[in-house]
């Protein structure tokens, strides 16, 4: 991944954690969420669950805190009726992600063309968009550039890059 790829996430990172939660960040004891999109149900089902289940044990890792805030991971489902991701849903749980002022990343569907629909919906609101990596990964970076508190600091290179 790139250097500047990776800045432009840590930023958009400080940002969406800034958001909403007043000049001096978010208040002790706020919960910050993370939205993972992913088919759960359908022939994509196995790599969407494997993506949420990842994201949610990481969470669970650090006791679902960083810090004095509270993590959430919130799991869509991408599928639609015919169990494979579909442009609505993928669409709708981009909104849904950037409707929620407590979000601070978007980890993107397992499938870069889903990726690619909900990439400049969650980009226009400034949150943190993962994609091509697990969710253990993407969580792990997410609760790395919040306890570094200094979310401009680059961090290790675990983004993928996408076409």
């Amino acid at each position: 991944m790139s250097r500047p790829l990776t800045i432009m996430i840590a930023c958009l990172l400080g940002t969406a954690l800034l958001a909403g939660c007043g000049e001096e960040g978010a208040a002790a004891g706020a919960t910050v969420r993370i939205y993972v999109s992913a088919p759960l149900r359908g022939a994509e089902a196995a790599a969407g669950r494997k993506l949420c289940e990842g994201a949610r044990a990481e969470a669970a890792r650090s006791e679902g805190k960083v810090g004095d805030l509270k993590l959430e991971v919130v799991c869509l489902d991408a599928a639609g009726d015919g169990g494979r991701w579909t442009l609505a849903r993928v669409g709708a749980n981009a909104r849904r992600a950037t409707e929620d002022s407590s979000a601070v990343a978007y980890v993107g569907e397992p499938d870069p063309r889903a990726r690619e629909q909900s990439r400049p919906i969650v980009a226009a609101a400034e949150i943190a968009e993962i994609g091509g990596v697990a969710g253990e990964e993407a969580v792990a970076a997410v609760v790395a550039a919040i306890r570094d508190g200094d979310a401009s600091k680059p961090r290790d290179a675990v983004f993928k890059a996408e076409g």
